[in-house]
């Protein structure tokens, strides 16, 4: 074994390959066929989006917990540590797991180079293989037709919403971006679209190589109600529902496109209502508007884009009604746009705190904060911080009890945010 500490492995995995990221499905499609595993003997969900598709995989992985079915999730990027990646029945695998499928990938590949990122597809893959599961939910990293998870075929692929965002490789307009996440629909099976007004290349696209469409507004809906909301799928059927755990109306929509991935495998997998209710109301993802008591309360928000930007400020301005104090922590990472987050959240806070993260591709804090004061943030509502620790610590110093810091602008904010609170 080439080594016998994860992060031996993983500190190996990021130098391995001459690019952090590079496209394509060649290699690592023929790494899989040497660890000779063959298709899956479950159904697979593969769910792609610009913002949602971790929320949808929490989701689908909840309900099925709650229907009672061993079930198998992976994502990414973690926030703390690396597990979070691969869950199987609800819990992050070990190390020793880890290690073990590390290991195996490393003797099938020969001399094929890896990522980073496919070795944890790999890794994922393999160790569901392994599990005996009845469902395997996977998470898209970026696009989707080049996507290394892209290399399974998905029973029903989910594309949760479109926008702006890694446009050096999926395009710069939205139907060039669509095209791209409409790569994970297979001919002949379900194609679900989470977005009511998604760009019309996208539904083209799953028409075009046969897939089934089913999308919200479209072939199922959802409505609100005056304690909770009802989903309402192709043949009429509606279901009653409280609202999911998760904050924010748009997570109504990735419960909806949730509900219609396993609504199409119900032959298969057959979920009751109560288990659907059960899983929504227990579905959490970490980063996703989250709330650490105070005081001052923090909230903790993955968001890096003019969507994400957008939901964010909606559910601030619901929870920040009492009038109190809002102050930001922000760092960016370089190929992302700051201007997007000043937009939707100047009207909402009394404070910036611009740093930077020990992130490869983090974003400069002096580029950080000439780019907000192009953008018209005023000079004396920032503070420059030389890190996390220090930005969290001056933003809690000026607040009052009932103030929040609220943290944001990508993961590797967040996690170091959840790491310096006591939350790693």
């Amino acid at each position: 074994m080439r080594f016998d500490t994860l992060q031996g492995w993983l500190d190996w995995q990021s130098r391995l390959h001459p690019q952090a990221m590079d496209l394509g499905l060649d290699r690592v499609a023929a790494v899989w066929q040497r660890l000779g595993h063959g298709a899956f003997a479950c159904p697979v969900i593969s769910v792609a989006g610009t913002n949602g598709k971790g929320s949808c995989v929490a989701m689908l992985e909840a309900t099925a917990l709650a229907a009672g079915y061993r079930c198998g999730a992976y994502g990414s990027p973690h926030l703390v540590r690396y597990n979070e990646r691969i869950r199987i029945d609800g819990e992050p695998v070990d190390d020793a797991a880890l290690i073990g499928a590390f290991d195996r990938i490393d003797q099938a590949r020969g001399e094929t180079s890896l990522t980073y990122f496919e070795f944890a597809t790999l890794a994922a893959l393999d160790l569901f293989a392994r599990a005996g599961l009845d469902l395997v939910v996977l998470e898209v990293g970026l696009g989707g037709r080049l996507d290394a998870v892209n290399l399974i075929d998905a029973d029903v692929a989910v594309v949760t919403s479109i926008g702006r965002d890694h446009t050096a490789w999926l395009g710069d307009s939205l139907e060039e971006i669509a095209v791209e996440k409409a790569g994970i629909f297979r001919a002949g099976r379900a194609a679900v679209i989470g977005q009511q007004d998604a760009p019309a290349a996208l539904r083209a696209t799953a028409l075009e190589i046969g897939a089934r469409p089913l999308q919200l507004g479209v072939e199922f809906a959802r409505h609100a109600a005056e304690s909770g909301w009802s989903w309402q799928g192709p043949d009429g059927r509606r279901y009653a529902l409280a609202l999911p755990a998760m904050r924010g109306d748009f997570q109504c929509d990735n419960a909806a496109a949730a509900i219609a991935a396993l609504d199409a495998l119900r032959e298969r997998l057959p979920i009751s209502r109560n288990a659907l209710r059960q899983g929504l109301g227990r579905a959490r993802l970490p980063g996703r508007f989250q709330v650490l008591s105070g005081p001052p309360s923090y909230l903790l928000d993955v968001a890096h884009n003019a969507p994400a930007a957008a939901a964010l400020a909606a559910n601030l301005r619901v929870f920040a009604s009492r009038g109190q104090a809002v102050r930001v922590v922000l760092a960016m990472l370089s190929d992302k746009e700051p201007e997007a987050l000043l937009a939707a959240l100047a009207d909402q806070v009394t404070h910036w705190y611009l740093t930077e993260t020990e992130d490869a591709r983090a974003m400069p804090r002096e580029t950080l904060h000439a780019r907000l004061l192009t953008a018209g943030l005023d000079e004396a509502a920032c503070t420059l911080c030389v890190d996390p620790q220090e930005a969290l610590a001056s933003a809690a110093a000026a607040s009052d009890a009932e103030d929040c810091v609220l943290v944001c602008g990508s993961f590797t904010t967040v996690g170091a945010a959840l790491r310096l609170l006591g939350h790693g």
